[in-house]
């Protein structure tokens, strides 16, 4: 569920929460995609066979980082800012990874805007975010990210 607004209804929106985006499957291939792209090629997560026997969890496992990237592509179904000329990844207060992420499992984000203060050329946001898990309660991912809606 996609929420809509402008630099200057953005404000307005402190304190609601957004969301949920859609589904986002993790594979094995996204999984190997993402060791490459970053040299994180433990087994625990590009090893199959050697996970099923090994691991604590069964089989391979998604990164942590590799559900914290997702967030971005997750964020923008949940929040547009249509008058925004470029929208900046700011940074992280927090984050943790309370849960692991099985290969084939479904993540979605949900999101609370915590705050939003006016920042030289835009407003800088900071949210309160969790990535569930299809059919589990523990979330995989919480974190506070902080983006810049610029004009």
């Amino acid at each position: 569920m996609t929420t809509t607004t402008t630099l200057a209804g953005l404000p307005s929106l402190k304190g609601c929460v957004l969301g949920p985006s859609s589904w986002s499957e993790i594979t094995q291939e996204r999984v190997g995609t993402f060791a490459d792209a970053t040299d994180d090629h433990q087994w625990i997560h590009v090893d199959a066979d050697r996970a099923v026997r090994e691991s604590p969890f069964g089989g391979p496992i998604g990164h942590g980082f590799l559900t914290l990237s997702l967030m971005i592509p997750m964020w923008s179904e949940i929040l547009t800012v249509s008058d925004a000329g470029m929208v900046v990844n700011y940074g992280l207060n927090r984050v943790r990874f309370p849960a692991a992420v099985p290969v084939g499992a479904k993540l979605r984000l949900s999101a609370t805007l915590v705050d939003i203060e006016p920042v030289r050329g835009g407003l800088q946001v900071t949210a309160a975010a969790s990535v569930e898990r299809q059919g589990d309660d523990k979330p995989v991912c919480v974190a506070e990210p902080v983006f810049r809606f610029l004009g």
